[in-house]
């Protein structure tokens, strides 16, 4: 994998400001990192003043009027704007969340916006999530059933094993949830983190997967799964209010069942 990241010792330095137009009357600060990796610059905080009396509500919404209107240097990605693609997720005022969910006025004093921690970064609020999506892949979260489906209609479930899936099914892989855990910034290389444990647990809970058995094998690692410690910041977190550390715990008491 390209290693973008900067050196841990490297400095984030003062950048530029850009002031809102004379006479505005309801002004926010947005402080937003900024880091080019062909410029050779270290990494960088830009101020922009912004007329929130014509901005959206959304933090989402001021980084698109910066870029528009601003600086059309600024970095992001983005997609949906409605909480569903996962793409926005960046760390605004301290927390991971999604910048298309973040209302600005629940920031007081100045907005500032880095990407997501500790993971290399492309540039500016964009990281590199190529070991995040190598993780999810590895989990083989889709179907798998050496039983052929019935020939006149689709695999069935019951109500009840339907629930089972409820706060799984959900996660938009934003990875909000791996990138706040200790365990994760630590050992990411090794551990597979909330966001992949979590999709593992998607399908170890589906009635309709058969190979229950080897993905519990697969999992029963001391660095892919035991790294998790209950810190519990993946779930506080996670923009879709799901609960990665119950679906860890449920794997982990899956595994230990198997042992008795």
């Amino acid at each position: 994998m390209v290693e973008f990241a900067l050196p841990r010792n490297s400095k984030i330095g003062t950048g530029k400001t850009f002031k809102a137009p004379a006479g505005t009357k309801r002004v926010r600060e947005f402080k937003i990192y900024r880091w080019n990796p062909d410029d050779g610059q270290n990494p960088r905080l830009d101020t922009f003043e912004i007329d929130m009396d014509r901005c959206g509500p959304m933090v989402l919404d001021a980084l698109i009027k910066i870029k528009n209107e601003i600086d059309p240097s600024l970095t992001f990605r983005r997609s949906c704007r409605e909480g569903i693609c996962g793409s926005c997720a960046m760390n605004i005022d301290g927390g991971n969340t999604l910048a298309c969910l973040k209302p600005i006025e629940d920031v007081k004093g100045a907005i500032k916006i880095h990407p997501l921690p500790h993971m290399p970064v492309v540039k500016d609020l964009i990281p590199d999530l190529t070991q995040a999506y190598a993780q999810l892949h590895s989990v083989q979260p889709w179907l798998q059933a050496d039983t052929a489906p019935p020939p006149d209609g689709e695999r069935l479930q019951s109500k009840e094993e339907r629930a089972k899936l409820d706060g799984l099914w959900e996660c938009i892989l934003c990875f909000c949830c791996s990138t706040s855990c200790p365990s994760y910034w630590w050992n990411g290389d090794r551990y597979l983190g909330p966001a992949a444990l979590l999709q593992a647990y998607r399908w170890i809970a589906d009635s309709r997967d058969e190979k229950t058995g080897e993905r519990l094998d697969a999992l029963e690692d001391p660095f892919k799964l035991y790294r998790c410690h209950t810190i519990m910041n993946c779930t506080d977190t996670c923009p879709k209010n799901l609960n990665p550390a119950k679906a860890i715990g449920e794997i982990k008491q899956l595994i230990a069942e198997r042992a008795m």
